[in-house]
């Protein structure tokens, strides 16, 4: 998701220095590994390119919003509460997860172009500014709408929040972004390193075998969709205020905090950084989230 023309010089010049070859470098031992060819464009319309990224998020979001529209039916909501919740959902996870980008990885450049901000149709989306997005959004439609406690929404949201997320990787797959370091699996990929240039028609530049470290995410957040619809349908564990969200948030943040052992950093300051800065955000949500689960523990309704 963290994506920008700035960053993209910055990691380019990473990679190089990390040793990265083109194609024709590539030595015989890295004939098992996967060539990853997608191009991030499907097909281009009035001039504007659709992508597969795009097209990833549209799904991951309508499938969401059919699966708390059923809940919230399910439940015997007004439909004006979930009318609500789609037009504050949306605008705080895009405002969201572009501020997030903007200011958690490149707040120097953004500050200094202040007018790029509003152009997240060109890349920059950060996760954990989603969520904020989301948590902050939902704080107010909590307020203004159902006037009940956040937990109460958060707890509905959180149920397709997995399937959303690992569309969201699905996209990036596409995209050639954020992926790992090497790897001699058999399933590391070739992805292409000069993605922009070869969209101009430039011939690929490939990375050596890297770990698609965008589908194990992509795995993890489809296990926690599992596990919140099962907690939701099969289980009382709705009862228990944010007992749901609890076990979504610490399962999402803990499998991002060890995945980013083996990312590539994504902007040049986290380089030599014990822990870079998608680690060092996902520490206050794993807290949050444990914290969420023992209080729910502790009492059958809050």
């Amino acid at each position: 998701m963290k994506r920008s023309k700035y960053r993209e010089a910055n990691i380019s010049e990473a990679n190089i220095a990390e040793g990265k070859y083109r194609r024709s470098q590539i030595s015989n031992n890295m004939l098992l590994s996967i060539t990853w060819e997608v191009d991030p464009t499907i097909f281009t319309l009035f001039g504007r390119e659709i992508r597969w990224y795009g097209l990833f998020w549209a799904i991951g979001l309508a499938v969401a919003m059919y699966i708390v529209h059923r809940i919230f039916k399910h439940e015997n909501h007004p439909e004006k509460w979930y009318d609500s919740l789609v037009l504050y959902m949306v605008v705080g996870i895009i405002v969201g997860a572009r501020l997030g980008h903007c200011f958690f990885y490149e707040p120097a450049y953004y500050l200094a172009n202040p007018g790029e901000i509003l152009r997240f149709w060109d890349g920059g989306l950060a996760s954990h500014g989603g969520v904020i997005g989301i948590i902050i959004a939902v704080w107010l439609y909590s307020r203004k709408i159902t006037k009940k406690n956040i937990l109460w929404t958060l707890d509905r949201v959180m149920v397709p929040t997995g399937f959303t997320a690992a569309m969201i990787r699905f996209g990036n797959l596409t995209n050639h972004e954020i992926f790992g370091g090497p790897t001699d699996a058999p399933w590391g990929f070739q992805f292409v390193d000069n993605v922009g240039a070869w969209m101009r028609g430039a011939e690929p530049i490939f990375t050596v075998p890297s770990h698609p470290t965008q589908i194990y995410e992509a795995l993890v957040y489809l296990l926690v969709f599992g596990v919140t619809m099962y907690l939701y349908w099969k289980t009382n564990a709705v009862q228990r205020q944010g007992l749901i969200t609890g076990v979504g948030i610490v399962m999402i943040f803990v499998a991002r905090f060890f995945i980013e052992f083996i990312k590539h950093e994504q902007v040049a300051f986290e380089y030599g950084m014990l822990l870079n800065m998608g680690q060092l955000l996902s520490i206050p949500f794993v807290v949050w989230g444990v914290w969420l689960i023992w209080r729910a523990m502790r009492n059958s309704k809050v």
